[in-house]
């Protein structure tokens, strides 16, 4: 019997060496990897450059706390007030970490406007994490079943639905933030219509509302911009940031105006680890690395790239419900159940994910070249085409 709590339907390879795009199990089998991790190794694995990094401050310094001043975790946060757009951030562990702080900040925001109640609008079938409160805004059931009663507070509408918000905010004062991500993740790479987020922009402004962005899937290049919100041209209130940005280093980020980041002062939250030099550090230099080699360029036109070339290849197929993403986050959505798939594609030396009970969700590292894309789209293809 394991010792390891029942936590995952884990596929049955233990994988213990990968470079770059590339995975290899403990019997020597290599795999080409279309999941980076679920979004995490954007820059792929034992990259070189993160490599030389960890090793070399682990020589130096891993942790400190923050009790005292962390030169690493400030230039992070430079950083990140670069390429979001915003002007603090907040450094955690995980995505649910940055999501909690998000609803904190929200909470914080509301009770300044004399708001006993603050309420968060939230999207059907969204994906937020899985602490409680995380889990609570998260719009599925099978998230939330057995662990009520779930915080409240939270309004929930349809994913890409104006409308929807435009009436919760004009009937209830005591809304006073709108949390979405700019492209549903676990719901099956779910894409919202034109214009969708720089509508709810408006809403919130006209409002006085937060809009809050969980980038955590979607952004760092990952869909062709640094955030996934910014094909839009809008600017959120808050961005929760993580997966990505450590390349496997757990970290993440809660990044926010100067307006809605002055509600915290000392006390009023804090992380034991968050922040640390090691996890700062390795952040800065991924941030560095994407820059550098204009990854954002890369998945928008190695992602466009893929994207026809599943929809030339399987547009006849009759399983096929929509071929849907943004960059190098792809879904393709079947007409029945497909989990199976992730097992034959392993025998095809392919790393592939289902979400959603059936949609193949991509997530390739971010650095993959253009003969590791068109692999992925012929395996997939036809596993597709003889699922």
């Amino acid at each position: 019997m394991s010792h390891l709590m029942n936590t995952y339907a884990r596929m049955p390879i233990a994988i213990v060496r990968g470079e770059g795009a590339w995975l290899w199990d403990e019997d020597g089998n290599r795999y080409l990897d279309a999941i980076a991790g679920i979004g995490v190794c954007g820059l792929g694995h034992s990259h070189p450059e993160i490599t030389e990094v960890i090793a070399d401050q682990a020589g130096q310094i891993i942790h400190t706390a923050n009790l005292v001043q962390v030169p690493w975790q400030e230039s992070l946060a430079d950083r990140l007030a670069q390429v979001s757009g915003l002007d603090q951030a907040f450094i955690a562990n995980s995505g649910a970490e940055a999501i909690e702080c998000s609803l904190k900040l929200s909470r914080l925001y509301g009770h300044s406007r004399d708001i006993d109640y603050p309420k968060i609008i939230v999207a059907e079938h969204s994906f937020h994490g899985r602490t409680l409160a995380a889990l609570s805004a998260t719009g599925s059931r099978k998230v939330q079943a057995g662990y009520e009663p779930l915080v409240g507070g939270f309004l929930r509408v349809p994913f890409g639905d104006l409308d929807a918000i435009r009436k919760l905010t004009e009937r209830d004062a005591d809304i006073v933030a709108v949390l979405l991500e700019p492209i549903q993740g676990e719901a099956g790479v779910r894409v919202p219509p034109e214009g969708y987020l720089a509508g709810v922009r408006e809403i919130c402004d006209a409002h006085q509302l937060l809009m809050i962005s969980d980038e955590i899937q979607t952004g760092l290049c990952r869909t062709g911009y640094w955030y996934a919100c910014q094909h839009d041209k809008v600017l959120p209130d808050i961005i929760a940031s993580a997966k990505a940005l450590g390349n496997g280093i757990p970290i993440a980020a809660c990044i926010a105006t100067a307006e809605v980041a002055g509600l915290f002062s000392p006390g009023k939250h804090g992380s034991t680890f968050g922040g640390n030099p090691l996890a700062c550090r390795v952040a800065s230099t991924v941030l560095d690395i994407m820059s550098r080699d204009q990854l954002a360029a890369h998945a928008s036109e190695l992602g466009t790239t893929m994207l026809n070339g599943f929809k030339d290849r399987l547009a006849r197929v009759p399983s096929v419900v929509d071929i849907r993403g943004r960059g190098l986050m792809l879904g393709i959505e079947l007409d029945r159940p497909a989990a199976e798939l992730k097992q034959r594609a392993l025998g095809k030396g392919l790393l592939i994910n289902v979400t959603s009970d059936n949609t193949i969700r991509l997530l390739p590292p971010i650095i993959i070249d253009q003969d590791q894309a068109a692999a992925i789209v012929d395996s997939v293809s036809e596993l597709v085409e003889h699922f």
